[in-house]
C-alpha cells in the first residue's frame, strides 16, 4: 500500500506527474515499515463492504492486492471473508505483511507474473498511481475472471490551513530541489484528485476488458494528536527520502502549528475510488 495522490509531500496530479517513473521513491516506504502500518489510517468500512458485495463468490477466486505494502488493506479484506495475495515490491514492506499474516510475492505489478492464476477482484490501495497506468490496467484485465472487479482507492488529505502552510514552507526550506517542493498550494483540492482518479478509468476503458468504471467518494474525519500526525507524516512521499536533519526541520515546524492549535487538531480526509467489472 502506497500512499495515494495526497499526503503531505506526495505526488500531484498534473500533467508532468508520472509518479511510476520515480521507483526511488515508490520503493522508498520500507524505512519504517512498522511506523508506516501503526499510523497510516484504514479504509472506509462501508468502501471495504461495497467492493466486497461486488466481487464474485469466494469460490470464484482470491482477491489481489497491488502495492499491498504492509497490509492495511488487505486485512480489512481478510476481515470480511476474503483470502487476499499482495502483491509488493519492496521487500521490507513484504517481509512486515507477512508477519501480519498475508502472503506477499515481491514485484512491481507490471513485472508481476501471474503464472496462470486468476482473481476474483484485484484492488489497489494507495498504490495504483506507482503503477503504469495502462499497463496496470491491461495486467488487471488479464488477471481477472469475468464479473470481477478492479478497485484502485485512495485517501486525499486536507489538513487545516493552520498546519498545511507552515508545513509547506518548512518542506520548501529543507528540500527546495524537491519536485514536491513546486506543486502549488499545501492544501491541494479534492477536485484535482477526482481529476486523477477519472484518468484511471480513461485508461481502464483503454483496455476494452471492463464495464464502465464507477467513481466512488467517502467523505470523513479522523482527530489527532501532535503526536500522531507527526509520526505519519515521515512516512509520505516526499519526507521519506528527507536527511534526518531535514526531516526534523519539517517536523518541529508543523509540531509548533498543532501546539499553536491546542496540540491536536482534525483532519479531513476524502477516499476515492475507481471501480471496474472485467467484461
Amino acid at each position: 500500500m502506497r500512499p495515494s495522490s495526497s499526503a503531505p509531500g506526495d505526488p500531484a496530479p498534473g500533467p508532468s506527474v508520472q509518479p511510476h517513473k520515480a521507483r526511488h521513491m515508490a520503493e522508498s516506504f520500507g524505512e519504517d515499515p512498522g511506523g508506516y502500518d501503526a499510523s497510516r489510517p484504514a479504509y472506509p468500512a462501508e468502501l471495504i463492504a461495497r467492493v466486497v458485495a461486488a466481487l464474485p463468490s469466494p469460490e470464484s477466486g482470491d482477491v489481489l492486492d497491488v502495492g499491498c505494502g504492509t497490509g492495511v488493506a488487505a486485512r480489512q479484506f481478510q476481515a470480511a471473508g476474503r483470502t487476499v495475495l499482495g502483491v509488493e515490491p519492496d521487500p521490507r514492506m513484504a517481509e512486515f505483511a507477512r508477519s501480519r499474516g498475508l502472503p506477499v510475492e515481491v514485484a512491481t505489478f507490471e513485472e508481476w507474473r501471474p503464472e496462470g492464476r486468476t482473481f476474483a477482484g484485484v484492488v489497489a490501495a494507495q498504490s495504483w498511481h506507482w503503477v503504469d497506468p495502462a499497463a496496470g490496467a491491461a495486467k488487471a484485465a488479464q488477471v481477472l475472471r469475468p464479473g470481477g472487479r478492479l478497485a484502485v482507492f485512495g485517501h486525499v488529505y486536507e489538513p487545516p490551513a493552520e498546519i498545511a502552510e507552515p508545513f509547506a514552507v518548512a518542506f520548501r526550506r529543507a528540500a527546495p530541489d524537491s519536485p514536491f517542493a513546486r506543486t502549488g498550494p499545501a492544501r491541494r483540492p479534492v477536485e484535482a484528485y477526482r481529476t486523477l482518479y477519472a484518468g484511471f478509468a480513461d485508461a481502464i476503458r483503454t483496455t476494452g476488458s471492463f464495464a464502465e468504471p464507477e467513481q466512488w467518494r467517502y467523505d470523513w474525519q479522523r482527530p489527532y494528536t501532535r503526536d500522531e500526525w507527526l509520526a505519519l507524516l515521515p512516512t509520505t512521499g516526499g519526507l521519506t527520502r528527507l536527511a534526518p536533519a531535514q526531516l526534523a526541520d519539517v517536523l518541529a515546524a508543523v509540531g509548533t502549528a498543532i501546539d499553536a492549535l491546542g496540540g491536536a487538531f482534525t483532519m479531513s480526509y476524502t477516499t476515492l475510488a475507481t471501480v471496474a467489472a472485467r467484461r
